[in-house]
């Protein structure tokens, strides 16, 4: 389905914002893996992203959609994030900020 950018934007906003890091162009998902706002719908980009509406059968709305990295999800019975990729802070002290966003597999 082809969202507007609009709704786009809306749903973009939704993603966990992180002050260390500019939230106009980077954003984590549910699952906490990092999404670029520039890879909307690019499945073969490291943050690529797309958007997951988490309500059974509710319209496309925005109060329904969630930004999730291409290769996390949403399992709607369960009502939980399906995670497969995640920041990757390996290296990282808990008190040092990341300025260059990396994920890995779960």
């Amino acid at each position: 389905m082809k969202h507007s950018e609009q709704l786009i934007q809306q749903v973009w906003e939704k993603g966990r914002a992180n002050g260390e890091i500019d939230s106009n162009l980077w954003r984590e998902d549910e699952c906490g893996a990092w999404i670029s706002r520039a890879d909307y719908g690019k499945t073969d980009s490291d943050f690529g992203w797309r958007i997951v509406n988490v309500t059974p059968g509710a319209p496309d709305t925005p109060e329904h959609l969630r930004p999730f990295h291409h290769a996390n999800g949403y399992d709607l019975p369960g009502g939980q994030p399906k995670r497969h990729i995640t920041a990757d802070r390996t290296g990282i002290a808990t008190f040092e900020h990341t300025f260059q966003p990396r994920n890995r597999k779960v």
